[in-house]
């Protein structure tokens, strides 16, 4: 089943809460891939998939926002 179909059912509070948990998880992520790639250590296949991962992230906190806070037009 799709994840974004999940959301859906989900109430607003809900979804505020798991908006606020995908903000963090994605700062967290872009603090990984920084220290990741400042040390030069970094596997560059490690860092693609966290990269990946962030973008994802990206996608359903936009999804989310789109669900919450709709674009009315006046």
């Amino acid at each position: 089943m799709n994840a974004f179909s999940d959301l859906s059912m989900k109430s607003d509070e809900v979804l505020r809460v798991e908006l606020e948990e995908f903000r963090r998880q994605h700062r967290d992520l872009d603090e990984a891939i920084s220290a990741l790639q400042a040390m030069g250590s970094g596997d560059p296949l490690t860092i693609k998939r966290l990269k990946k991962q962030k973008l994802q992230l990206k996608d359903r906190i936009a999804y989310i926002e789109d669900r919450l806070y709709p674009d009315i037009i006046a």
